[in-house]
């Protein structure tokens, strides 16, 4: 062997070894500088990452109060409700999970990837929901292929339901989901987008009350995104459940009373101010909204010229008519421009400059007093009583009774009615005010407006001697461990401004009207029961000079609307009411028989016999 040959190759074959090494050495740095690099520089992040994919925080519903009525009635509750959602991440590959799903459940592909592209913007771990309250069919199949479907959850949530119907749907109102401008407001701080608040009623006033406070959970999941384990739970806090004031029988029977009309009906207890039924017809049905009303079953209700979703009782605000001859009498009395003795001839109209205001009676009403004038309502009387007083001193007298603002129920959006004075038409139409415009305002036309709630309270006031109580629709409110954190406390808001003496004449007049020999509310008494009350018919449109025929000429929607408040008591029960009936034409004839039929069921216990069969209380 050749030393010199061997002696080069082993020179060569050190040198590719020694290369190699080197080659090795600096991957193998490389490497553990990765390592070091991702294990201790960024260690913390991938480990914070790491745990996102096993472990994530789910939240839990808060099971929304109940709502019941004074007896303890339930009105308003929860049901269990099983929500569809899909987490992107965990669904993957997500065509093939999607037509899965699809195939499984029913839901058309197209369907499932809109909601998917409407919702993927929270995140690809944010569950997006692809279907509300699925039904138990639904959920058994999902569940009994639930490894076949990576991604898909199935989360329990209580669903509001309300329990009879239409049954003061004005009064309870309604959930919705919460609009950008809610949630900019600052009013509801713990509720995120895509959750439901109360939009109506008493969902909504008493929102702070009846929402709970959410929990949550902490789970670990698989790589398919499906829950391994719980690893920690804070249960949510149910919100407090609330009694309110109202009796459920009578606030059904209120609504069978009103049955085929529009209008409304408020009744008090006149010494404290709770209500006891507030009726607003048409109604509709608060279930629907639930799962969110379709476009053309809202485009009808809020088309409906009936107006369904009004409360007419707090929001209709209506000309008073002859019920606001209460204040011009009671003005009358205290100013010292009546009393017993003076009276007033009706002839049957009352000239005034060159205009002729007529009495709603052709032939006239003749000699009548304070009293007397009540019981007929005879409009001449007060046409001269309301030309003496002025329309200031009428709106004094009307502002102190309650009328022209909002009472302040615990209900939103509550209509303040209207209330004129002199001053008041200069600044909106530039035009002073005429003497003659006076005479109607005495007789509740005009520019007058008032709402139901307003006359129950005012007739509730002179009912118990003077006192005007704030409406109250809030018994009490009861947390979920029994115990109350907020009770009804009677609140003064005002006193009607005349001396015990001039009232009394004023509540003599009233009993007349139901009592007396020409009383225009003869129909409305009950035996063994004392009943007062004011009829009133108001015009919605002027009436033709000369035509006493008019009403009979008139469409439906301009015949004048119907009045009737009135307070009557059996015993230690008392109770204060007001009725309108869009254009019922009459008083006397249309709400007086209804507020009658009202008061005997309060008083007596006799509901109307169309309600038998569907009130079926379980609280008596």
């Amino acid at each position: 062997m050749n030393p010199y040959t061997n002696t080069v190759g082993g020179e060569w074959y050190r040198q590719r070894l020694t290369g190699t090494m080197f080659c090795v050495i600096g991957v193998f740095m490389v490497l553990i500088g990765r390592l070091f690099y991702l294990q201790v520089m960024e260690g913390e992040e991938y480990r914070r990452l790491s745990e996102n994919n096993c472990i994530r925080l789910q939240r839990i519903a808060a099971p929304r109060g109940g709502i019941y009525d004074r007896h303890g009635v339930l009105l308003a509750d929860n049901r269990p409700s099983f929500d569809l959602s899909i987490v992107l991440k965990d669904a993957e590959p997500l065509a093939d999970t999607v037509k899965k799903l699809a195939r499984y459940t029913g839901i058309p592909e197209k369907e499932i990837f809109e909601k998917i592209q409407k919702g993927k913007r929270g995140g690809a771990y944010k569950p997006v929901l692809l279907k509300e309250d699925i039904g138990r069919d639904m959920l058994a199949v999902i569940e009994a292929n639930h490894f076949d479907l990576p991604g898909i959850a199935v989360d329990f949530k209580p669903r509001r339901q309300y329990m009879h119907g239409r049954t003061a749907s004005h009064l309870l109102g309604y959930l919705g989901e919460i609009n950008e401008e809610e949630l900019k407001s600052g009013n509801y701080p713990e509720v995120r987008g895509g959750e439901l608040v109360g939009k109506y009623g008493i969902e909504k006033s008493g929102g702070p009350f009846l929402r709970g406070r959410k929990g949550g959970r902490q789970v670990e999941v698989n790589a398919r995104g499906q829950v391994v384990r719980v690893l920690d739970i804070v249960d949510a806090v149910p919100g407090h459940n609330l009694y309110l004031t109202i009796d459920l029988r009578l606030q059904q029977a209120a609504e069978v009373l009103l049955s085929g009309k529009v209008g409304a009906l408020v009744a008090l207890e006149p010494d404290s101010g709770k209500v006891i039924a507030m009726a607003s017809m048409p109604g509709f049905d608060q279930n629907r909204f639930i799962k969110g009303i379709s476009y053309p079953d809202w485009n009808a209700l809020i088309s409906n010229p009936d107006r369904p979703l009004e409360n007419k009782a707090v929001q209709g605000e209506y000309p008073p008519a002859s019920t606001y001859k209460i204040v011009t009498a009671l003005a009358g009395l205290e100013e010292g421009v009546a009393d017993l003795k003076s009276t007033a001839f009706c002839p049957g109209y009352y000239r005034f400059g060159d205009r002729i205001f007529r009495c709603w009676r052709r032939g006239g009403h003749g000699t009548v007093n304070v009293t007397g004038a009540l019981a007929v309502s005879c409009d001449v009387y007060f046409y001269q009583l309301g030309q003496k007083l002025g329309v200031d001193r009428l709106a004094e007298y009307a502002r102190a009774c309650g009328l022209g603002a909002p009472t302040g129920i615990d209900l939103p959006h509550e209509s303040a009615g209207l209330i004129p004075t002199a001053l008041w038409k200069k600044k909106r139409t530039g035009v002073p005010w005429q003497k003659g415009e006076t005479l109607s305002i005495a007789i509740g036309q005009g520019y007058n407006l008032v709402t139901p709630l307003q006359m129950a309270v005012l007739t509730a006031a002179v009912a118990n001697g003077g006192t005007l109580y704030r409406p109250a629709l809030l018994e009490k409110a009861v947390s979920a461990g029994g115990e109350t954190v907020k009770a009804f406390e009677k609140e003064i808001i005002g006193s009607i401004p005349v001396r015990p003496e001039h009232l009394e004449i004023v509540k003599r007049g009233l009993w007349e009207v139901v009592n007396g020999s020409r009383g225009t509310a003869r129909l409305a008494r009950i035996e063994h029961v004392d009943i007062s009350g004011k009829t009133g018919t108001a015009q919605v449109i002027s009436r033709k000079k000369g035509d006493r025929s008019y009403s009979k000429k008139l469409a439906d929607r301009h015949k004048p609307h119907a009045w009737f408040v009135a307070y009557g008591s059996k015993g230690e029960k008392k109770i204060a009411v007001a009725v309108i009936i869009e254009h019922g034409e009459h008083g006397s004839g249309t709400a007086a028989p209804i507020a009658r039929d009202f008061i005997r069921a309060a008083l007596l216990g006799q509901y109307p016999r169309q309600s038998e069969n569907e009130i079926k209380a379980t609280g008596e």
